[in-house]
């Protein structure tokens, strides 16, 4: 099992450069394990999921070229309040569309749906997650020639039927560490977003446009009320992303009340 200590994960799917200000408000800091799933969804459909205003924006280059919908299993190991005191720890699938707005050239992340477990997270800061029930699983193993193998298992279970389930084993490989800043914006008040200051450990295991694959086993299914129609059968996944380790601190911009 990935010990439950200071980890951090983000899939640099949901990751944009932007600019700091003095003056945002620390919400929190958070130690997480992410893994991401990178999918290429009809344009429509991607459409479909965004604001008047917004306009689906496809990666156009990186380990996730082409996609259009990012799903993201986050398990939040640390929390801490802007004090620096633990609070509550959560287990999230989150589900994003990289965006535009019409008069701009810069592409986000937009938190279109999702669902989180235990109680008392839902709505969440995006204002469209859902309560659930959730079952995580991660193991490792390590021989002593340094071959490791990643197992993970995860499933939320929500309202009215609402499903998202992963199984997930591949070969892990060195990691790669970034440092980045990004905006993450509502789908449902797309006027509320928040900045991200994130450190993560990145291991890219499936790429289909960087010709990368070290899964043995994959299976995954998104059903309900919230996602028949994302997941109908003409997804293509693009890549998965392991994140072993990820910190983040989270802000409010500083014209946010």
């Amino acid at each position: 099992m990935l010990p439950r200590t200071f980890v951090i994960a983000a899939s640099m799917t949901l990751v944009f450069i932007l600019s700091a200000s003095a003056q945002e408000k620390l919400v929190g800091t958070y130690g997480e394990a992410r893994t991401s799933l990178a999918f290429k969804i009809p344009d429509a459909t991607a459409q479909s999921m965004l604001p008047r205003g917004w306009l689906a924006s496809p990666f156009s280059a990186g380990p996730s070229k082409g996609a259009n919908l990012v799903v993201t299993f986050m398990d939040w190991l640390v929390a801490l309040d802007p004090d620096g005191r633990p609070t509550n720890t959560f287990r999230h699938v989150g589900l994003t569309v990289p965006a535009q707005q019409n008069t701009k050239d810069e592409t986000v992340a937009m938190v279109v749906t999702g669902l989180s477990a235990p109680p008392g997270y839902a709505p969440g800061p995006y204002g469209n997650f859902g309560a659930a029930k959730s079952r995580t699983m991660r193991t490792l193993r390590t021989d002593d020639d340094g071959f490791s193998t990643a197992e993970e298992s995860w499933k939320f279970e929500g309202e009215n039927g609402d499903l998202v389930e992963l199984e997930l084993q591949f070969a892990r490989r060195a990691t790669t560490r970034t440092k980045l800043e990004a905006k993450v914006y509502s789908a449902v008040k797309p006027e509320f977003y928040r900045l991200y200051r994130i450190e993560a450990a990145v291991d890219v295991v499936r790429s289909a446009d960087g010709g990368t694959d070290r899964v043995q086993k994959y299976s995954f299914k998104g059903s309900g009320p919230r996602f028949r129609t994302l997941f109908d059968g003409s997804e293509q996944l693009v890549s998965i992303t392991s994140f072993p380790w990820f910190s983040r601190q989270a802000f409010l911009p500083a014209q946010a009340k």
